[in-house]
């Protein structure tokens, strides 16, 4: 990167880093993540190459990662709970160890972003199949829909997965 392209992004970080960490730490109520998103923002910013100088509303436009960002990580921990509210209704011995437990929320979290941007109805059926083992027959009686439409939803769901990168 050309000094003048990283000046200018020091330049634009200096001039906006405290306006969005305070921006962000009223949304979250906590220090530590709020510093988290404001430093993903900026790194979001840079991995997209957008010179500083083009934005026409920088508050605006960091806001507007920066809620995403937010979106994403309320998302992912109403994911983590849900999974280990599942959890605890093993039996001990069966449990996942803390070691494993940490692995299975990674995968989780890989599918959850291979599946962004389907229907919910699509990863809901999805995650009947994978997570709960249900037929696509159980599947279309609790979503109401043909086991056929269930298939299509399947397909669309494991071509999503596939085209990330993630392993079902």
């Amino acid at each position: 990167m050309p000094a003048s392209d990283t000046s200018k992004l020091g330049f634009f970080f200096s001039d906006h880093h405290r306006w969005l960490l305070r921006h962000v730490q009223r949304q979250l109520s906590n220090r530590p993540d709020a510093e988290d998103t404001a430093a993903e923002t900026f790194c979001q910013l840079l991995a997209a190459r957008v010179d500083p100088a083009t934005i026409e509303q920088p508050r605006a436009y960091l806001a507007t990662i920066a809620r995403r960002l937010i979106f994403d990580r309320h998302r992912r921990r109403r994911l983590e709970q849900a999974y280990l509210e599942r959890l605890m209704l093993l039996p001990e011995e069966l449990a996942p160890s803390p070691e494993e437990t940490h692995l299975l929320l990674e995968a989780l979290h890989a599918i959850d972003r291979s599946l962004a941007g389907l229907p919910l109805v699509v990863k809901k059926a999805f995650l009947m199949s994978q997570l709960d083992g249900l037929t696509y027959a159980q599947i279309g009686r609790r979503l109401e829909v043909s086991e056929r439409t269930v298939g299509r939803y399947m397909t669309q769901a494991l071509r999503q997965c596939y085209l990330s990168g993630a392993q079902p």
